[in-house]
């Protein structure tokens, strides 16, 4: 149902280069890179996340209640992305841990203030 989500970002080189090592711990890699615009997937036909410069030329902000959640195939690769995006300079929003018997997540913003999640649900 979904093709793509789109993050905006005020410096597409250093968002790309933030997503690049991030998703990479999720096995996504880049599947389209034009002007002003970046895309990550694990195939061309699935789900991608992007980044882009807003194409009315103000400043790219984060949507209040706007939050990206990322899928991850167990608890361990909650631990590692949350890690990885701490590293890379994102915001703690929620550090992973369980939030329910069956649902473990970590959240932290990017470095353009968009929120996300990575998630494990064993439901």
């Amino acid at each position: 149902m979904i093709g793509y989500v789109t993050l905006g970002t005020n410096d597409l080189a250093r968002a790309g280069a933030f997503y690049d090592a991030l998703l990479a711990e999720l096995n996504a890699k880049r599947v389209m890179d034009m002007e002003g615009f970046i895309a990550w997937g694990n195939s061309p036909t699935g789900a991608m996340l992007s980044v882009i410069r807003p194409y009315d030329k103000n400043a790219a902000s984060g949507g209040n209640g706007t939050m990206v959640a990322l899928v991850a195939d167990s608890r361990e690769t909650v631990d590692r992305v949350y890690k990885k995006a701490i590293e890379l300079g994102a915001k703690d929003e929620g550090p992973a841990g369980p939030r329910s018997e069956s649902y473990y997540a970590g959240y932290f913003r990017d470095l353009d203030g968009n929120k996300l999640n990575v998630f494990y649900s064993a439901a």
